[in-house]
């Protein structure tokens, strides 16, 4: 059994673990129980969908713009070569590169959080599909990652762009900012987040979308957050999403 902190167990004991809280509620609670003192913790969401992603038709991916970012300034890769790899350094990227680029990583070189390729580059990228994909970091057309426009692609991730996609378990996570954030902050980047993956939903997809959602940060303890609350995220006690919305049947 898992020995917990006296931090941790004080936190916990702040959350009521048989209670769905607002998001709003569930943002300034996770604020208030983070455990770590020498570090800016993150905040974490995690969502149990009710999708099969083991079907093509049922998997949901994607990216949204944070409005007020993650917190953290994305070291971004891209692959590319001539003209596009100076216009990737303009914009920002920390590592570009063409055929010497994939070799090392190719060689175990992953020190970037997400990465970026040139149509025309995406014959040998492609063959990095085992280093790369475990780690989510595959470029891809559908989430914007694979394009000409280089230098835009660099700015959306380092503004706070964020992939997101469902694992085996039908889990979904992704970061909304840091427990530095105001609670409005955090709120803001929750509900543009939910935002598109309520629109990434699978028509495919039966039963209800949202099971379960839960907001944690760094080394502390999860807190519930009502799946059906998908509107007014800023009103404490006003209904929102009903089960006839995006959330629910």
């Amino acid at each position: 059994m898992t020995k917990r902190s006296k931090a941790y167990v004080a936190a916990a004991a702040l959350i009521d673990g048989e209670r769905l809280y607002s998001p709003s509620e569930a943002v300034k609670l996770a604020r208030q129980t983070s455990t770590t003192k020498k570090f800016d913790s993150t905040v974490e969401v995690a969502m149990r969908l009710g999708v099969d992603p083991r079907k093509a038709d049922q998997m949901v991916r994607g990216t949204v713009s944070l409005p007020h970012g993650t917190g953290k300034t994305a070291r971004v890769a891209v692959f590319a070569t001539g003209e596009k790899a100076d216009e990737a350094r303009a914009a920002g990227a920390d590592i570009v590169g063409g055929d010497e680029l994939i070799e090392q990583v190719n060689g175990g070189m992953l020190d970037f959080d997400s990465a970026v390729a040139t149509p025309d580059m995406m014959g040998k990228v492609g063959r990095l599909g085992r280093v790369l994909g475990p780690r989510g970091l595959m470029p891809n057309p559908k989430t914007g990652t694979v394009t000409n426009d280089v230098g835009k692609a660099v700015e959306d991730i380092k503004g706070g762009k964020i992939e997101y996609r469902v694992d085996r378990q039908s889990n979904l996570h992704f970061i909304i900012g840091k427990t530095s954030f105001s609670e409005q902050q955090l709120l803001d980047n929750y509900a543009a987040a939910l935002d598109e993956v309520l629109r990434a939903k699978p028509s495919a997809a039966k039963g209800r979308y949202l099971r379960k959602i839960a907001l944690s940060t760094t080394m502390g303890p999860g807190i519930q957050v009502d799946p059906s609350r998908t509107r007014n995220l800023g009103a404490d006690g006003e209904a929102a999403g009903a089960a006839e919305g995006p959330a629910g049947d």
